[in-house]
């Protein structure tokens, strides 16, 4: 039987991209051919794959939707259906008002979708993916939800608690994923720092890390989403031991004045996240150190944000990414503070963050032209090749690169000298 074509459009993090794979896994072992995010299919379905973190991803996934709305409308597609973060905090609202919408599936609703078209849940594939990354490297999930309830942040309240997925489950499908090419894992969560506590009484994710390098075909594992609060020391060891783990480590700080901490629920001090970053830069001397930052607060005075404006100075991160506050129904600070920092103060708070940050990273890229890298490339673009060096992710960090003329293909590693750089770029050529 032929199958039937159906385009998965994901949207939002990391995470999401999971879900979405997870799904086609599934559906491709059944009655489908699964494409994802393309606007010239002649799919006849269409999955929507929403995020509902902050106001510009609301804003995205609703833009998202009605455009797609409108092509069933036209006939251009036959079935569309909305899962994810926004479908399911808003689903009611969302029904009212996009009727053309078939049917909408909240967070956890994989074996329901599967339902709907006419599919059953494979309990047999659990772990099974249809990469939307490109096939050599991909992201490892390791848990659900978040305990944490941050002031400003809805998670919880759209995926629930802090659940971690079964130790032996995530090596085997982080196996699975190395015996299909993939060389590079990304270890994701909402707080991967938090793996194993409400399964085994303990933090695991060292111990993880750990055996994840022993896995064959896999080169680089590479760690996101880690909170700072209760950092495990084993995580810092296993970072400087293992030769596979990338000297990277992603880990949102939001802020750095103490009444900011505070109110934004975030369970450590300005000391305890000096102390922190004092710690990872002397047992790993190299390492390469991503943060997000959240400005225009509820209560965020001119002082909380020259505080902040001083550490980003001193502190030097590598990589740094900066959020205008936005309001988020439900949360701590929408219910019991006022929204009292105007948008044009947080937005120029923003960009007085990032024009700082600019001039660190020009200065850092600099410091790597006349080394030698080991770069993955992930694609050829116009007259280059893009690739990584370990201190950077894909999608979220800068790129190095190298001219097309190198005889190189997405996938490989290749020993890179750096000839030179500009703020978010290093160019390179190979050996």
């Amino acid at each position: 039987m032929k199958k039937q074509k159906i385009n998965i459009v994901t949207l939002g993090c990391a995470k999401n991209i999971v879900d979405s794979e997870h799904l086609a896994g599934q559906l491709g072992a059944g009655n489908w051919e699964v494409m994802y995010d393309s606007d010239s299919t002649d799919a006849k379905v269409v999955v929507i794959n929403t995020c509902g973190f902050i106001g510009d991803a609301k804003e995205e996934s609703i833009d998202t939707i009605l455009r797609f709305a409108a092509a069933k409308e036209a006939g251009q597609i036959d079935h569309l259906f909305v899962m994810g973060c926004l479908s399911e905090r808003y689903r009611d609202e969302l029904r009212d008002e996009i009727p053309e919408v078939d049917q909408f599936f909240g967070v956890n609703s994989l074996a329901d979708i599967l339902r709907t078209v006419g599919e059953r849940y494979r309990d047999e594939l659990r772990g099974e993916r249809q990469l939307a990354t490109p096939k050599h490297y991909a992201y490892l999930k390791i848990s659900e939800g978040c305990n944490w309830g941050c002031g400003y942040c809805a998670i919880p309240l759209i995926r629930g608690r802090h659940v971690s997925v079964p130790f032996e489950e995530l090596l085997a499908e982080a196996a699975a994923l190395a015996d299909k090419g993939v060389k590079e894992l990304i270890v994701i969560a909402q707080d991967t720092t938090y793996y194993g506590l409400d399964l085994y009484g303990k933090r695991r994710l060292g111990e993880l890390l750990r055996a994840l390098c022993r896995i064959d075909g896999i080169e680089w594992v590479r760690l996101h989403y880690a909170y700072p609060a209760h950092f495990p020391h084993d995580v810092i060891e296993a970072i400087r031991d293992e030769p596979k783990i990338c000297k990277y480590l992603d880990i949102p700080l939001q802020h750095i004045s103490d009444p900011m901490l505070r109110s934004m629920r975030r369970g450590l001090s300005k000391a305890e996240t000096i102390r922190l970053i004092g710690d990872l830069r002397r047992e790993i001397p190299d390492i390469a150190l991503r943060t997000t930052l959240l400005v225009g607060y509820p209560g965020e005075t001119e002082a909380d944000f020259q505080e902040l404006l001083h550490f980003v100075a001193e502190t030097k991160f590598d990589r740094l990414g900066v959020f205008p506050y936005s309001e988020e129904e439900g949360t701590y600070s929408a219910t019991e503070l006022t929204d009292d920092v105007p948008q044009q103060i947080k937005e120029a708070r923003a960009e007085a963050v990032m024009e700082l940050q600019r001039e660190i990273a020009r200065d850092a890229n600099e410091r790597f032209v006349g080394t030698l890298q080991k770069v993955m490339i992930d694609r050829r673009e116009g007259d280059f090749w893009a690739g990584r060096t370990q201190y950077d992710s894909p999608e979220v960090d800068q790129e190095v690169l190298i001219p097309a003329s190198a005889p190189l293909q997405a996938g490989d590693f290749a020993t890179v000298r750096i000839v030179s750089a500009d703020d978010y770029d290093l160019y390179g050529q190979t050996l």
